[in-house]
């Protein structure tokens, strides 16, 4: 067969990812730190483009001075929350949405004043010693903020899911000196769990590095440092409960209510100064690292919830009226006319992303909060097993949209600040077909632990009876997995353990 060349035509399809598609994507996971500087970006890169506010005046003016469907738009005030095909501004309200109960249609408190001991240790505990604390440049300096170097480490010390959520709650209420001036027993109500599981997350907080770290006094911050030291005996103790003597410079009294002579009495001084009765404020301020929430969830009543945005954090765009006349009147040549309408364009796409940005996480946290009502009437131990694909499916959309919409997001209700991922949690099966988050397994195992008779200390097949009578599909192994999750013993622990404290 001879060869040669020749000419072929041949048909093909591929999905190429255009240059604004790659950008929507990055803008769609994007933080609302990272969409503020992409939008300075713009501002710098597009002179038609202004940083501005409209009101509803405003907005109809300029809806009645656009020009005809032919003509070049010459004056646009466009929202990012309303801009949409056309080039007038939207008067509406599209970041709220209300959710039905029965159809399912559609941060933190300001930390208190130092306690007086604190102010007593900083004059007593540090005088003549010369030793001062880092200065406010020091520790300014730091680049890592307390609350991010605390959740890296809550998943290594949490013992299981339900303890590791309400430690994550706990390190956003400390103050920027690591300090916790929350009563547990609100914190508990407003998570809907037991004052013992916050307890036990308290515990695993004050675990953390650096040590002292969610204490709620003075006393308890150096407490934990000396536990960490191995430096807590008897004699220590009671020096640590009772600094206020010390402030008083009643050191004979102290010294026989420790029983000890002036040398270790000395050392122990030495060693108390050694501790930092600040340890959070060699981080970051959390000034500078606040969370600011992208949703806010409010109860309207009976009848559902009140899905908003958090209008503070939608950006506003303006199109320069004025300035695009002049550069079109102004510029004569077909290169000048070209980059001008590119430019045109190039401002258009960004509100229309900017805004279809907005109400993609609207309609993604409205349907999480639908799925995860139970959270929100009655705490943790409400929450339900939620993956990204059953989002995705009620909302229409692809997974891969619903994980990058919850990255980098928060929700504020009345029981706090949450990132959105945090409402997806693994689950069992239920005879109601919903299913039950693990959290929610393992608070019903605590509560029934804890009220166990110590006489009948209930035994895993037992607990798997109960369980499977309250209608969750459990395992024995499963309920084994989840009770050492927890850090329950086993029947034959908890019943010498009870035997011991009834002695």
């Amino acid at each position: 067969m001879a060869l040669g060349p020749r000419l072929d035509l041949r048909q093909s399809q591929s999905l190429v990812m255009t240059p604004q598609l790659q950008q929507a994507i990055k803008l769609l996971t994007a933080s609302n730190l990272e969409i503020e500087s992409f939008i300075a970006d713009a501002l710098e890169g597009n002179p038609l483009l202004e940083a501005g506010e409209i009101t509803s005046e405003q907005g109809g003016e300029s809806g009645e001075q656009d020009e005809g469907p032919g003509e070049e738009p010459t004056a646009d005030m466009l929202m990012t929350e309303g801009g949409g095909e056309g080039d007038a501004p939207l008067d509406l309200d599209p970041g709220a949405l209300d959710i039905d109960r029965e159809t399912g249609d559609g941060l933190l408190g300001t930390p208190s004043a130092a306690s007086a001991a604190d102010a007593e240790w900083g004059a007593a505990g540090l005088a003549g010693t010369g030793e001062e604390l880092p200065g406010l440049e020091a520790s300014s300096a730091a680049s890592l903020s307390l609350a991010d170097h605390l959740l890296a480490q809550i998943g290594a010390v949490a013992r299981g899911e339900q303890e590791a959520f309400i430690a994550r709650h706990l390190v956003g209420l400390l103050d920027d000196a690591g300090y916790l001036h929350f009563d547990l027993r609100e914190v508990a109500e407003d998570l809907g769990a037991n004052v013992a599981a916050v307890d036990a997350a308290l515990e695993a907080v004050q675990s953390l590095d650096p040590s002292g770290v969610g204490a709620r006094n003075l006393a308890e911050c150096l407490a934990i440092q000396a536990r960490e030291a191995d430096r807590y005996d008897p004699c220590m103790q009671k020096l640590i409960a009772n600094l206020e003597l010390l402030a008083d410079g009643e050191v004979a009294r102290l010294k026989r209510m420790c029983n000890v002579d002036d040398e270790d009495f000395a050392d122990m001084l030495r060693e108390l100064r050694g501790y930092d009765p600040k340890p959070g404020l060699a981080f970051a301020p959390a000034s500078e690292n606040t969370i600011t929430p992208d949703i806010i969830v409010r109860s309207n009543g009976s009848s559902g919830w009140d899905v908003t945005l958090n209008e503070e954090t939608l950006p506003r765009l303006v199109v320069n009226r004025d300035y695009f006349i002049e550069l079109r009147n102004g510029s004569p040549s077909k290169e000048a006319q070209g980059w001008l309408k590119e430019k045109l364009a190039d401002a258009h796409w960004l509100l229309r992303a900017l805004d279809q940005r907005q109400k993609t996480i609207l309609k993604t946290a409205a349907e999480i909060v639908k799925q995860q009502e139970g959270f929100f009437r009655g705490g943790v131990s409400q929450l339900r097993p939620l993956t990204l694909r059953e989002i995705a499916e009620q909302i229409e959309m692809h997974e891969s949209t619903v994980s990058r919409v919850t990255s980098n997001k928060y929700l504020h209700c009345e029981r706090g600040t949450f990132e959105l991922k945090y409402f997806f949690t693994s689950g069992v099966g239920s005879s109601d077909g919903e299913g039950a988050s693990s959290a929610a397994i393992k608070a019903r195992i605590k509560a029934l632990v804890d009220a166990e008779d110590p006489k009948k200390v209930l035994s895993d097949q037992k607990l798997v009876d109960l369980l499977n009578e309250e209608g969750f599909d459990l395992a024995r192994r499963t309920v084994a997995k989840y009770r050492e999750a927890i850090g329950i013993g086993s029947s034959a622990q908890r019943r010498r353990s009870k035997k011991l404290a009834g002695l």
